[in-house]
C-alpha cells in the first residue's frame, strides 16, 4: 500500500542526479553544434575585413566548402585547415569578404571517437550605399593603334590611389612593363615606355568591387578586357609646312596636304592620339569657347585628338587651293573634303586607314605642347615623369 511518505518520495526518486544534473534537465548537445562558424548563421550586413572561421573543439574538420553567391554567379571559396585539423580559413585575397554577397558554409568533422557532425550555415555581407565605376578605354575585343593609353575615368575622386591602382592589371604579350599614372583624384592612365608593338595582346584585369577608393566608397566593377594593338601608324603633321606625312610600320605612305591653326588660333604642338573617328559630327565654337564664330553642322571625317576640341577633319567649305598654303583653322588640322564627305579626297582616304590609337604628332606650331590629359596625349611626359605619378611606387 503506497502512503504518503511514498508518495511524497517518489519525485525525488524520478529526479535522481547523475554527477550532480538532473536526468529530468538534462540536454544531449546536437553533433552540429559542435562545429563553429563564423560569422554565425542568419548574421547580415558583416563588414568586408570580418574573419571567416570554422573551428572544432576536438577531433578534426574533414570538410569545408563555402560558396559565395554575387550578382546571381556562385564561387567557391579557397581555403586552408590548419595542421592540427581542427580550424578552416579562407587563403590569400579571399581572407577578405566581398561586398554584397552571400555565404554558404558547409563543414563536416569527426571527433575522438570517430562519430561525424555536419553544420550548415549562412550570412549576408554589408550592401554598400556608395559606389564608384571607371568608365575606361579602349573597348573590349578592339583592334588599336601603337599609341592606344588605357584610361580609366572616374565617377568620384579618388583617395586611396594605392588600392585602386593595384586592383587594376595591365598585362601584355609580349611581357612590357606597364606603369600607372594619375591626373588629379579622378583619372588613371597606363602606358609603356614605348608604343605598343604591333601584334601585341594587351589583357586589362579590373577588380575594382569592393575595393574602397575613399571613406566608404567602393568599387563595383570587376571584369576582363582584352585588346590587340594593330600596325603601327604614325602621321606628322608640320604646321608650318602645312604637310602630313603618313608612315605606316615606318614607310611613308603618302604626304597629304593640309591646314593647320590661324596665327590667333593655333594647333596644339605634341603627339596626340585618335580617341574617336566620325563619319559626320557637329561643331558649334559654343563648345570650345570660340562663342557663335562657327557652326558646321555636318563636318565630314572627323578624328578626335584632344578632350579640348582638336580635331583631325575633312574641310569642304575652304577653297582646295587653301591645303598646303594657308594655315586658317581653330586649332584643329583639315584636309581637303567634299560636302558629304568622300573616300577620294585626302580626309576619306586617311579616315579609312586610321583607328583609334594611331598617333598624330604636330610640330614648328606657334602654340604649346599638348597637356598630357588632354585627351590621350600622355606620351608627351617621359618616361620618369610618367612613373613618378604612380601610386605604387
Amino acid at each position: 500500500m503506497l502512503t504518503w511518505a511514498g508518495l511524497l518520495t517518489l519525485p525525488a526518486v524520478l529526479t535522481g542526479c547523475t554527477d550532480g544534473v538532473p536526468l529530468i534537465n538534462a540536454k544531449p548537445r546536437a553533433p552540429q553544434d559542435a562545429i563553429r562558424v563564423v560569422p554565425g548563421d542568419g548574421a547580415k550586413g558583416v563588414r568586408a575585413d570580418a574573419p571567416l572561421e570554422v573551428t572544432v573543439p576536438d577531433g578534426r574538420l574533414e570538410r569545408v566548402k563555402v560558396v559565395r553567391i554575387e550578382d546571381a554567379q556562385q564561387e567557391e571559396v579557397t581555403g586552408r585547415v590548419s595542421g592540427d585539423g581542427r580550424t578552416w580559413r579562407p587563403a590569400g585575397a579571399a581572407a577578405r569578404l566581398k561586398l554584397a554577397a552571400k555565404y554558404s558554409v558547409d563543414a563536416v568533422a569527426v571527433d575522438g571517437a570517430g562519430h561525424r557532425s555536419a553544420r550548415h550555415t549562412t550570412f549576408t555581407t554589408v550592401v554598400p550605399g556608395d559606389r564608384f565605376i571607371g568608365y575606361f578605354k579602349p573597348e573590349n575585343r578592339s583592334t588599336v593603334g601603337t599609341g592606344m593609353i588605357v584610361s580609366f575615368d572616374f565617377n568620384r575622386p579618388i583617395t586611396d590611389r594605392a588600392a585602386v591602382q593595384r586592383a587594376i592589371r595591365v598585362t601584355a604579350d609580349p611581357a612590357v612593363e606597364v606603369v600607372g599614372h594619375w591626373f588629379g583624384k579622378e583619372r588613371l592612365d597606363f602606358r609603356p615606355q614605348e608604343y605598343w608593338d604591333p601584334g601585341t595582346e594587351v589583357t586589362v584585369d579590373i577588380g575594382l568591387r569592393d575595393v574602397e577608393g575613399a571613406p566608404g566608397v567602393f568599387g563595383s566593377q570587376r571584369k576582363t578586357v582584352r585588346f590587340t594593338v594593330g600596325r603601327s601608324q604614325v602621321s606628322l603633321v608640320d604646321a608650318e609646312e602645312k604637310t602630313m606625312e603618313v608612315r605606316r610600320d615606318g614607310e611613308l605612305l603618302s604626304t597629304v596636304p593640309i591646314s593647320a591653326g590661324a596665327p590667333s588660333t593655333t594647333t596644339y604642338n605634341g603627339k596626340m592620339v585618335v580617341s574617336e573617328l566620325h563619319e559626320v559630327t557637329r561643331m558649334n565654337g559654343d563648345t570650345v569657347g570660340f562663342g557663335g564664330e562657327y557652326d558646321i553642322k555636318d563636318v565630314p571625317h572627323a578624328i578626335r585628338l584632344t578632350t579640348t576640341g582638336t580635331f583631325l577633319h575633312g574641310n569642304y567649305w575652304s577653297p582646295p587651293d587653301t591645303f598646303g598654303s594657308i594655315n586658317t583653322s581653330h586649332g584643329c588640322v583639315g584636309l581637303r573634303d567634299v560636302k558629304g564627305g568622300s573616300a577620294d579626297t585626302p580626309a576619306g582616304w586617311f579616315f579609312d586607314r586610321t583607328l583609334i590609337g594611331d598617333v598624330v604628332e604636330v610640330v614648328n606650331s606657334e602654340d604649346k605642347t599638348v597637356a598630357p590629359d588632354n585627351g590621350l596625349s600622355g606620351w608627351n611626359l617621359p618616361w620618369p615623369a610618367w612613373k613618378a605619378a604612380s601610386a605604387l611606387r
